[in-house]
């Protein structure tokens, strides 16, 4: 099968078009022929960093993690699954699972789930990885209805799909961007905009909760920015991050009384642990998609898989709006 190789690791590590064995279906998993995958921030790291990210795959590596496509050839012991049946997951593209930069994966049965039968290849595949995390931050923070949410960065791959989760579990939701066209993306997504340019957490924590601050925060942005997240969290308030690889002082959480829960979503895949999870939060938002309540926002833009390249340039640039998508 046709797939695109990275052979050295580092700064705009070139694709390279190759032909490999097309890999054999196996217990527990399903041969899946791939119509997209989706590129995400940590596919780009790996391809920049390569070894000093432990989660990186041996050299030459096949990358990209979110798929969609249909089932070809179904391995022993697995029961949901058919051929012909249009799935979609975030399967491989680290340590030793092969990735979506390809014509064909196979996945193992518990990462995947019938896509929604409203949206497309495109916007199943821009999905996955994104969507587990930011259902898993809000979960994890025991998001209810009524709720005041606040979350950073919202018309980034996490953020987009976070705010309209927030809105479906019935929280009012509020949302950071840093310009004219992220704003109007929050707003058009159903939240309130705020520009972080513009009004300080002080200025914003007073305008919209008169002071008290949000009872869930979910951070898409992290990094120093959780600062920011702790000084417009509530008192004994809940904080989810996807970004926490950084020093910071705690001593804001403390006297608030934070709770701050950390999302690492390649967690399964990395460690083979309680995968079938993943495969649930799947079945859930392909429910919550096909109600009507959760559209993938996808960038103007279109790429190939010999164009991988210029997709993760794409996403590197800053300029996407959206998910980056590769038409397999």
């Amino acid at each position: 099968m046709k797939a695109m190789l990275i052979k050295n690791y580092g700064e705009n590590a070139p694709f390279e078009a190759s032909e490999v064995d097309q890999p054999e279906v196996k217990p527990g998993h399903v041969l899946v022929k791939i119509a997209a995958s989706s590129v995400n921030t940590v596919d780009t790291m790996i391809r920049k960093m390569g070894k000093d990210l432990p989660l990186s795959p041996d050299a030459p590596a096949l990358l990209g993690m979110d798929f969609a496509g249909t089932v070809e050839a179904v391995g022993e012991g697995v029961q949901n699954y058919s051929v012909g049946d249009e799935v979609y997951g975030c399967a491989g593209g680290l340590a030793d699972l092969p990735g979506t930069l390809a014509e064909y994966i196979v996945a193992d049965a518990d990462l995947i789930a019938h896509k929604a039968k409203n949206l497309s290849m495109k916007e199943a595949a821009a999905l996955p990885l994104v969507a587990i995390t930011a259902y898993e931050g809000l979960v994890r923070a025991g998001i209810q209805a009524g709720q005041k949410v606040l979350v950073h960065g919202g018309s980034g791959g996490v953020g987009h799909v976070a705010l309209q989760l927030a809105k479906h579990f019935g929280a009012d939701v509020y949302s950071t961007g840093g310009g004219d066209k992220q704003l109007a993306l929050i707003e058009k997504l159903g939240a309130t905009g705020i520009n972080y340019k513009t009004e300080s957490v002080e200025q914003y924590v007073a305008k919209h909760t008169g002071g008290a601050g949000f009872d869930v925060v979910f951070d898409s942005v992290g990094g120093a920015n959780l600062t920011n997240s702790f000084e417009a969290a509530a008192l004994n308030g809940q904080v989810a991050t996807t970004v926490s690889m950084c020093e910071l002082d705690l001593t804001p959480a403390h006297f608030k009384g934070l709770s701050l829960h950390v999302v690492f979503m390649l967690i399964p895949m990395l460690h083979n642990h309680k995968r079938s999870e993943h495969g649930d939060i799947l079945r859930k938002l392909t429910e919550i998609a096909e109600s009507g309540a959760l559209t993938p926002i996808l960038d103007e833009t279109n790429f190939s898989l010999e164009e991988a390249g210029e997709a993760y340039a794409r996403l590197e640039s800053g300029k996407a709006m959206g998910k980056v998508v590769i038409e397999n």
